[in-house]
Formats: C-alpha cells, sequence, structure tokens
C-alpha cells in the first residue's frame, strides 16, 4: 500500500513538473516574438479604383499643402468637424490651421513608402507608412509613423475628417534631410 501511494505521488509530481516546464516554455516563446520589432507594416495596393487614387493624390496635395503651410487650401479640405492626433495631443479643425499657420508644426517633407486606401461607401480610410521630417518647437525631428486619414464625401467632395499619427517601431528610412529652415 505504502508502495503504491509512493508511486501515485512520483506520477503526480512528473505530470505536474510537466505542466509546470510547458506552462514556461510557453511563456517564453511568447516574449521572445513579442520583443520583435515589425519588419513590414503595409504594402501599397497595385490594383486601385479611380475613386482610390483621387484619395491616394489628394492625399499627396495634403502632404504638399502642409509643408508649404498653404492653409487656404488646408482649410477647404478639413471637415469642420475635423480631429487630428499627435504625438504630443489631439485637437480640432481650428487649432490645427493655428498650428500649421503659425509654424508650431511644420511638416518639411513627408516621405510616403506605402499608400493603402480602403472605401466604405462615402468613406475612405487612407494608411500611408511614412517618414515625416517636421519643426516642432523650433526643433527639427524625423519620426517614422503610420498616418491614418480618413475622408468622406459630401456632395461631390471629398473632405478630411481625421488625420492621426502612430508612431513605428521601425528605423527611419529617409537618406536626405533637408537642412534648411
Amino acid at each position: 500500500m505504502i508502495y503504491l501511494q509512493s508511486k501515485t505521488i512520483i506520477m503526480r509530481y512528473r505530470f505536474y513538473s510537466k505542466i509546470v516546464s510547458l506552462f514556461i516554455l510557453i511563456i517564453c516563446v511568447q516574449t521572445s516574438y513579442a520583443q520583435q520589432s515589425p519588419t513590414e507594416t503595409i504594402n501599397t495596393a497595385t490594383n486601385i479604383t479611380t475613386e482610390q487614387k483621387d484619395i491616394i493624390n489628394l492625399s499627396k496635395k495634403k502632404w504638399e499643402w502642409m509643408a508649404d503651410k498653404n492653409v487656404d487650401s488646408l482649410e477647404v479640405l478639413f471637415d469642420e468637424k475635423s480631429m487630428f492626433v499627435h504625438m504630443g495631443g489631439s485637437w480640432g479643425k481650428e487649432q490645427e490651421i493655428n498650428v500649421i499657420e503659425s509654424g508650431g508644426i511644420w511638416y518639411k517633407k513627408a516621405e510616403v513608402y506605402s499608400v493603402v486606401v480602403n472605401m466604405f461607401g462615402n468613406t475612405a480610410i487612407l494608411l500611408n507608412d511614412i517618414d515625416l521630417e517636421a519643426v516642432v518647437g523650433g526643433n527639427t525631428v524625423t519620426n517614422p509613423f503610420m498616418v491614418t486619414e480618413v475622408y468622406i464625401k459630401q456632395k461631390g467632395k471629398w473632405l478630411m475628417c481625421s488625420l492621426t499619427f502612430s508612431r513605428l517601431m521601425r528605423p527611419v528610412k529617409m537618406n536626405n534631410l533637408s537642412q534648411e529652415n
């Protein structure tokens, strides 16, 4: 009887030790994958509709207008209820226009690496994988971002209703930074 009890205890010990070892192995594998940086974000679609191409072109113009501080064109593009999410905060159209006009943020150069546009009726969601060179508070900074732009079509015209900058973990790809201020 004692032999049987000892054997049962040993079998339970082996079983529990295997379960604990398996648990530790799973935790270690998950942790190692969680620490890896993403190697790729999005790929530019090759088969796009005319409407998607229009949104991509509008986004390109928007980056140019922001670099040129062309607030008149941006005023027309931004919907009255549009929202802007930056690393330092979020605000509406009026403050974004004021920030651009005053030079609080100068979007000097956006190097776009890939673009994807998804259409949902009269709504377009565009993702840009970019490096953005900007002057913020007098300091030139370059950051890799995934920028989400949301456009709505009203009365036959596309308006931007949201612009969100999400910082990426990848290194900056942009080679030649502009030295002009």
